[in-house]
């Protein structure tokens, strides 16, 4: 297997290596973080100038026609400079959804300002009682005439704040728990009835709740009851994007880690020469690479449309999981106390895996669903909600 980027993806991830090395310095990081909404407006329009928002968009739209070994090579140089900008929610979630099915006048109208860095977009499908099953629903959406009116309440919504559009996942019929009956709506974020409370995340980035009072939808993405397997597909490529962020997270702990081992002295000797901390260190550099192989075998069977995509991912994910609380535990551990302080970026790193593990559903969970693919031939559900 051929895992050589062409020369337009190596480009684009020394494109995105420049950025995170002139923009991402950990004072630079922690002041990004502190602005409203979490991130720079200004970084923003700047993926825009240089094309990244572009990227996973079909030429159709304005868009590169990238695949998702492009959207990789830039979640991967994301995750080693912790970026805060919201390209998983607005790009990848809201922007997918929307290209994989919105009318063709509701594409041509926002995918271009998506491009532009004008639209900021999120995806509300998790819900209080939902954990990681995203097909339990409690989201209503009935019919009005022409109209989808929408009440229910949506928690954990990845750039929520900022959003200006929302696609909201609703049950149009069936019961709670159904795989049937999902749809997908297109909402404005400052709708009468649209309530929006935001927070930080354990990493800084800002989620959101999100409650819906006999709001009007805009638009529906799709058909009645088409929610599910509209969704399934983008999730799919979101979760290769959490994983390849977690991956650039983990090879940057690992370089600060090893850096700290040869410069730390104790006893006289730099702490690195002691043979247990090397064996943890090796042991730190497996795991990541365990998870880089996993990563590129899944990319790999997703991009070419194989059977066993679905067993990829979910592998990945396991491994994601437990290689982060590896490398993050044991990089805390060698750095001693200084290891959670602010003055060092370690911390950050270990609370970006944290959210990785949670996000579309963490390793033990992941590992269950895995369990019944492989032993019982079934496929589980493929979208699983944010924690």
């Amino acid at each position: 297997m051929n895992f050589n980027l062409s020369e337009e993806q190596t480009m684009i991830q020394d494109s995105v290596a420049r950025f995170v090395q002139d923009n991402y310095a950990f004072d630079q990081r922690n002041a990004t973080v502190a602005l409203e909404h979490g991130f720079s407006a200004d970084n923003w329009q700047q993926f825009a100038e240089l094309g990244w928002l572009s990227i996973p968009f079909a030429e159709a739209y304005g868009g590169f026609g990238g695949g998702p070994v492009d959207t990789m090579v830039i979640m991967q140089e994301f995750g080693r400079g912790l970026v805060a900008e919201p390209f998983l929610p607005t790009v990848l979630l809201f922007g997918g959804l929307l290209q994989a099915g919105a009318s063709e006048e509701l594409k041509n109208e926002l995918i271009p300002q998506i491009l532009a860095g004008e639209l900021q977009g999120a995806f509300a499908f998790a819900e209080r009682q939902s954990r990681y099953a995203i097909t339990d629903v409690k989201t209503r959406a009935r019919q009005d005439g022409v109209n989808w009116v929408l009440n229910g309440e949506k928690t954990v919504v990845l750039n929520g704040g900022a959003a200006q559009k929302l696609v909201v996942l609703a049950r149009s019929s069936g019961e709670q728990s159904d795989e049937t009956g999902l749809s997908l709506f297109l909402v404005d974020a400052f709708a009468e009835g649209v309530s929006t409370t935001a927070y930080r995340m354990t990493d800084g980035r800002e989620a959101a709740n999100v409650t819906l009072e006999n709001v009007t939808a805009e638009a529906a993405i799709g058909g009645p009851g088409e929610g599910y397997a509209l969704m399934s597909p983008v999730v799919d490529r979101a979760l290769l994007a959490v994983a390849a962020d977690a991956l650039g997270a983990m090879e940057s702990l690992n370089a600060q880690t090893l850096e700290y081992l040869k410069t730390r002295k104790q006893f006289g000797t730099h702490i690195g020469a002691f043979q247990a901390l090397q064996h943890r260190m090796v042991d730190m550099f497996a795991a990541c690479e365990n998870t880089k192989s996993l990563l590129y075998r899944a990319v790999c069977a997703l991009d070419a449309g194989d059977e066993d995509a679905q067993r990829s991912l979910l592998a990945l994910k396991v491994m994601v999981g437990r290689a982060g609380r590896k490398i993050g535990g044991e990089g805390i551990q060698m750095h001693g106390g200084m290891g959670m302080t602010e003055e060092l970026a370690v911390g950050s790193y270990v609370k970006r895996l944290m959210i990785a593990n949670t996000l579309f559903g963490d390793a033990d969970y992941q590992q269950q669903r895995f369990s019944v693919l492989v032993n019982a031939g079934e496929k589980p559900a493929v979208a699983v909600a944010a924690a």
